[in-house]
C-alpha cells in the first residue's frame, strides 16, 4: 500500500512540475514594436512557440504591443484588436492569418480540414495541414530504434495539389547541399539517400516552394503535392531551376512553359508555341507565314517534332500562322539543339517534345477564347476522381471574312481558307505503380487562293503510354502509337482537266524507355524502339466522267526503322559531370518494289541505267546500319558558373522533296533506298553558363559545328512531284553550319524577358564526279535557310498582377536567292541569264510587336475567370520581303517582290476560364 502512494504521489508531483513548466514557458514579457517578422522571432526567441504566416498579407502590419508574464493568447488578442487579422495557436504552432481564422480543431494531421487561410486574399496560401505538414518528420520504411548503415531509395510523384497533374522538371534538393534530382515528364523522381534524417525542398518556378523533413530507415514512396503561387505574373518566361542550366550536362536545351508562350506577341493573338520557338537562339525560318523552322543550320525537316510521343510531320495551319497545337492543352515544350539524348533519333538537327496535360483529376475546368479569325473550346476533369481524367479540347477558324476584305487588284479577293483541330488526352492512375495514358489528335485544313485548285492536308495521331515502376529507382515507358499525314489537291472547275493529287505517310511506333538510378552518382537509361513505315507517294486519278486526265501512281515505298540504346549519366564530382552513351539504329529499305540500278561511278540518268528489278512484298531491298555517339560533360567553376562540351552523331533515313524553303502541300517524302542513301551528320558543341543576381539573370553563350553528309539538293530544272525515277534530279551533298549563340535572360521581377543573338553560316557543296553538272561548280554555296545575323528581344512588364505589356523585336539577315544577273534573247523573246545559286540575299528582315494582357479579378470563388489581349504585330508596317521573283511578261522580264505582311495588324483575343 504505501508503494501504490507513494508512487501516486511522485507521478502527481511530476505532472503538476511539467505543467508549471508549459505555463511558465508560455508567459510572455516584453515591449514589441516593428513588423511581424521582428515580433515573431522574440516570440520564438523566449518560448517553444513556432510561427507560421504569409508575409504578403503583414507587409503593411506594424506591431506596437507590451506584455508582462501573460499568456500569449492574450499577447495576440492586444495586437490584433480591432483588425481583420486573427491568430490561432495550436500546441506549439502559431499560425497568422488575415480576413479568416485557421481551423485548428484536429486530432492527426490527415483529419485537418483544407480551409484556406484567407478567402479575401486572391493568392493561393497554404493551409493549416500545409503548413504543418512542412515541419512535420515523414517516416520511410518501417521504423527501428537505430539506423542501420547503407542507403535507401525514396521515389514518388510531384503534382499539382490543384489539378493532380504530375510537375515535371520540379527541382528536389537534399539537406541544401548540391545534392539536386529533376522530376520527369510525368513528375516521378527517385532519390538514393543514406539512411538517417534529411531535410528535402521542392521547388519549381509558378508553385511554392515545399519542405519535406523525412527519417530514412528503408526504401519507400513519398507523394509531394505544390501549390500554385500568385507571383506567376512576375517570373521567368522560358522556365528554368535554381541555376539548373548551369548545373546540368545538357547543352542546346530551351524550355518553355505554357505561361511563357502566352505571353510573347505574334499576328492574330493567338498563343503560339512555333512562334516563341523562333525567338531562341539557333531557331530560324525561312521567312514570314513559313510552316517550319531551322536549327543550326539543318533544313526543316531535320527536325523530330513530338506530340506526347507521337510525330507530327506538318506542325501549322493556314499558311502558317498558326501552330498545330492547341497551347491551352500543353503543359510544356523541350527544344534539344544539341546534347540530344540516346533515346531520340531519326533526325539531324534537333527533337522537339511537346507534352500535353493530363487533365484535371480533382474537378470539372475549361477554357474558351474568341478572336478575330479563330475560337476555342477546351473542357477537362475526372472520369474517376483522383484516378482517371480526361482533357478534350478543339478549336476552328472563321477567316473568310477577312480574305473577302482583300482588294481585287491583291489577286486574293475570291480566295478561301479554313482549320480545325481537335484534342483527345486521358490519363488513369491503375495503381501507386502503373499509370496509362491516350493521346488522341486530329486537324484538317484546306485553303484555295483565288483558283479552283482545292488544297487540304490533315494529321491524325494517337498513342498510349503505358509508365510502371518496378522497384525503387526502376521505372519504365512504354508506348505505342500512329501517325498519318496526308494531302488532297484537287480541281474540278473544268470537267474535262478535273484531277485529284494525293500523297499520305503512315507510320506505326512502338517503344520502351527504361532508367534505373543505380546510386546518386549514376543514372542509367536504356530501351529500343521500332518504326514502320508506309508511303504513298503520290497519286494522280481523274475525277468525274468527263476528266481526260492520265492516271498516274507512284509506287508504295515500306521501311522499317529500329534502334537499341543505352547511356549513364555520371557525377563523377561535385564539379563534373559526364553523359555519355550510343544508338544504334538499323533502317531496312522493304518490298513490294522496284528498283532501278545504275552504272556505277557515273551520273543516274536513262543513258546510265542497267536495269530494273522486282522485289516482293516484305523482302528487304537495302539495310543501313548507324551507331550514333551522344557525349556531353560539365565542369563546375563555381556554383553559378560552368562550362559545358558536347559530341552527337545522328542518322535521318527520311528525306522531304521540296521546291520551297517551307514545308507546303505540295511537298512529298522520300525514304533512303538503294540509290538515295541516309542522311548523317556531326555536331561538335561548347559553352559557357553563367548566372548572375542569385540567380535572376541568366547567360550564355555557346558555339557549334556541325557536319552534314547527303543532304538533297536538286538539279535546275527538278521534277519533284510524280517523278518515277526521282534519284536522277536530286544531289547527295555535303554541308557545313558553324555558328555562336548568345543569350540573356533577366528572369524574374515586373520586368523579364531575354536577348538572344545567333550569328550563323549554313554551306552546302555537290563535288559527286558522277554529276555531270555539278552545283556552282563543285564549291560551297549558302542553303536557302543560311541567315548569317539574327537578334530577338521579348520584354514583359507586370504592371500589376491584372495588366502587363510585351514587346517583341527581331532582326535577321535576308536570306539567299539566285537572281538574273544578264539578259539575252532566244526564239524572239528576252531570256534571263541566272546567277550562281543562292549568290544573293533578299533585304533584311525587321519587325516589332506589342501586347497587352489584361486579367479580370483574382477572386477564387467566382464561377470565371476572364482575359484580354489585345495588340499589334509589325507595329511599324514594314513590308518585309519573303521572296523575290522574276517573270516574263510580254517578252520582257520584270521584277517582284512578296510580302506576306505589309502593315500592322491589330489583334484582339477574349478569353474565359470556369
Amino acid at each position: 500500500m504505501k508503494i501504490r502512494t507513494i508512487a501516486i504521489i511522485a507521478y502527481f508531483a511530476l505532472w503538476c512540475t511539467n505543467v508549471f513548466c508549459q505555463q511558465r514557458d508560455t508567459l510572455i514579457t516584453g515591449q514589441f514594436t516593428g513588423n511581424i517578422e521582428d515580433f515573431a522571432k522574440a516570440i520564438e526567441a523566449q518560448s517553444k512557440y513556432h510561427f507560421y504566416f504569409d508575409i504578403t498579407q503583414f507587409d503593411s502590419f506594424k506591431v506596437n504591443v507590451s506584455a508582462t508574464r501573460e499568456p500569449l493568447s492574450a499577447v495576440m488578442d492586444k495586437l490584433f484588436f480591432n483588425t481583420d487579422y486573427y491568430s490561432a495557436i495550436y500546441k506549439s504552432n502559431v499560425f497568422l492569418t488575415r480576413g479568416s481564422p485557421v481551423v485548428t480543431n484536429f486530432e492527426a494531421i490527415q483529419n485537418v480540414p483544407n480551409k484556406k487561410l484567407s478567402k479575401k486574399d486572391s493568392s493561393t496560401t497554404l493551409t493549416a495541414s500545409q503548413v504543418l505538414r512542412q515541419n512535420k518528420i515523414y517516416e520511410i520504411g518501417l521504423p527501428t530504434n537505430t539506423f542501420s548503415p547503407g542507403k535507401a531509395t525514396i521515389t514518388g510523384y510531384v503534382t499539382d495539389a490543384k489539378t493532380g497533374d504530375g510537375v515535371p522538371h520540379a527541382v528536389i534538393n537534399v539537406d541544401n547541399t548540391g545534392n539536386n534530382v529533376e522530376t520527369n515528364l510525368h513528375g516521378y523522381y527517385s532519390i538514393l539517400l543514406s539512411k538517417g534524417e534529411h531535410e528535402l525542398n521542392i521547388r519549381e518556378r509558378g508553385k511554392k516552394e515545399v519542405r519535406r523533413k523525412i527519417l530514412v530507415y528503408n526504401d519507400g514512396e513519398l507523394p509531394i503535392e505544390l501549390m500554385g503561387d500568385i507571383i506567376t505574373l512576375q517570373e521567368v518566361l522560358i522556365s528554368s531551376k535554381k541555376n539548373l542550366y548551369v548545373n546540368s550536362t545538357q547543352l542546346g536545351l530551351e524550355k518553355l512553359t505554357a505561361k511563357a508562350i502566352r505571353q510573347v506577341p505574334v499576328v492574330f493573338g493567338e498563343a503560339d508555341i512555333l512562334r516563341v520557338v523562333l525567338t531562341l537562339p539557333g531557331v530560324k525560318s525561312a521567312g514570314e507565314a513559313s510552316t517550319g523552322f531551322n536549327v543550326r543550320g539543318g533544313a526543316a525537316d531535320q527536325n523530330l517534332i513530338l506530340f506526347n510521343d507521337a510525330i507530327i510531320y506538318n506542325p501549322s495551319h493556314f499558311f502558317g500562322f498558326f501552330s498545330a497545337f492547341n497551347p491551352e492543352l500543353v503543359k510544356d515544350v523541350e527544344l534539344y539543339k544539341s546534347s540530344i539524348p540516346e533515346k531520340y533519333g531519326g533526325r539531324l538537327s534537333s527533337v522537339l517534345n511537346v507534352t500535353g496535360k493530363e487533365g484535371n483529376a480533382k474537378k470539372y475546368t475549361g477554357s474558351a477564347g474568341i478572336g478575330l479569325l479563330t475560337s476555342r473550346l477546351n473542357i477537362e476533369g475526372p472520369l474517376k476522381k483522383d484516378k482517371s481524367s480526361f482533357i478534350l479540347g478543339g478549336r476552328s477558324t472563321y477567316s473568310n471574312w477577312l480574305l473577302k476584305m482583300l482588294p481585287e487588284k491583291s489577286g486574293y479577293k475570291n480566295s478561301g481558307a479554313s482549320f480545325y483541330d481537335v484534342n483527345l488526352l486521358t490519363n488513369h492512375t491503375i495503381n501507386n505503380k502503373n499509370t496509362v495514358g491516350i493521346t488522341a489528335y486530329y486537324s484538317k485544313d484546306k485553303f484555295n487562293l483565288n483558283s479552283d485548285t482545292l488544297f487540304g492536308y490533315s494529321n491524325v495521331i494517337g498513342s498510349v503510354k503505358w509508365k510502371h515502376n518496378f522497384q525503387k529507382g526502376f521505372d519504365n515507358n512504354f508506348t505505342a502509337g500512329f501517325t498519318k499525314y496526308q494531302y488532297n489537291n484537287s480541281s474540278s472547275m473544268n470537267a474535262v482537266n478535273a484531277y485529284q493529287l494525293s500523297f499520305d505517310i503512315n507510320q506505326a511506333t512502338v517503344k520502351s524507355d527504361f532508367t534505373y538510378v543505380l546510386n546518386n552518382k549514376h543514372a542509367l537509361n536504356f530501351g529500343f524502339s521500332s518504326l514502320y513505315y508506309q508511303l504513298h507517294p503520290g497519286n494522280y486519278v481523274p475525277v468525274g466522267k468527263e476528266s481526260l486526265v492520265a492516271e498516274d501512281n507512284i509506287q508504295q515505298e515500306q521501311a522499317l526503322e529500329s534502334a537499341v540504346y543505352v547511356g549513364d549519366k555520371f557525377d563523377a564530382t561535385q564539379a563534373l559531370s559526364i553523359s555519355g552513351g550510343v544508338r544504334f539504329s538499323i533502317y531496312n529499305y522493304l518490298g513490294t518494289h522496284d528498283v532501278n540500278f545504275y552504272a556505277p561511278e557515273a551520273p543516274k540518268d536513262d543513258n546510265t541505267l542497267i536495269e530494273t528489278r522486282s522485289f516482293k512484298s516484305g523482302k528487304i531491298i537495302k539495310t543501313y546500319t548507324t551507331p550514333e555517339v551522344r557525349v556531353s560533360a560539365k565542369y563546375s567553376l563555381s556554383p553559378t558558373f560552368s562550362l559545358k562540351a558536347s559530341f552527337n552523331t545522328l542518322a535521318q533515313y527520311i528525306h522531304l522533296l521540296s521546291n520551297t524553303t517551307a514545308i507546303s502541300p505540295t511537298d512529298i517524302y522520300k525514304l533512303s533506298d538503294v540509290n538515295i542513301k541516309p542522311q548523317t551528320g556531326n555536331q561538335y558543341s561548347f559553352g559557357i553558363f553563367k548566372n548572375f543576381g542569385g540567380d535572376s539573370i541568366e547567360t550564355s553563350v555557346e558555339v557549334y559545328y556541325k557536319q552534314l553528309d547527303n543532304y538533297l539538293d536538286y538539279k535546275s530544272g527538278a521534277q519533284l512531284i510524280l517523278n518515277h525515277h526521282i534519284e536522277t534530279d536530286v544531289i547527295p551533298t555535303k554541308g557545313k553550319a558553324y555558328g555562336a549563340e548568345l543569350l540573356i535572360k533577366k528572369k524574374a521581377g515586373k520586368l523579364n524577358g531575354w536577348l538572344s543573338y545567333t550569328w550563323s553560316r549554313t554551306l552546302l557543296k555537290m563535288d559527286d564526279p558522277t554529276v555531270s553538272a555539278p552545283v556552282n561548280n563543285g564549291n560551297f554555296y549558302p542553303s536557302a535557310y543560311d541567315k548569317p545575323n539574327d537578334i530577338t528581344l521579348v520584354g514583359n512588364y507586370a504592371i500589376n498582377h491584372r495588366f502587363s505589356i510585351s514587346l517583341n523585336i527581331t532582326y535577321s539577315t535576308g536570306r539567299p536567292i539566285t537572281l538574273p544577273i544578264g539578259r539575252f534573247y532566244y526564239g524572239g523573246s528576252q531570256r534571263a541569264l541566272y546567277s550562281d545559286r543562292n549568290a544573293y540575299r533578299i533585304p533584311d528582315y525587321f519587325r516589332s510587336d506589342f501586347s497587352m494582357n489584361i486579367d479580370g479579378n483574382h477572386k477564387i470563388h467566382q464561377l470565371t475567370h476572364n482575359s484580354w489581349t489585345i495588340g499589334i504585330y509589325n507595329l511599324t508596317g514594314r513590308k518585309n520581303p519573303y521572296s523575290v521573283y522574276y517573270t516574263s511578261e510580254d517578252g520582257v522580264i520584270n521584277a517582284y517582290k512578296l510580302s506576306i505582311f505589309g502593315n500592322a495588324i491589330p489583334f484582339i483575343n477574349y478569353n474565359i476560364r470556369f
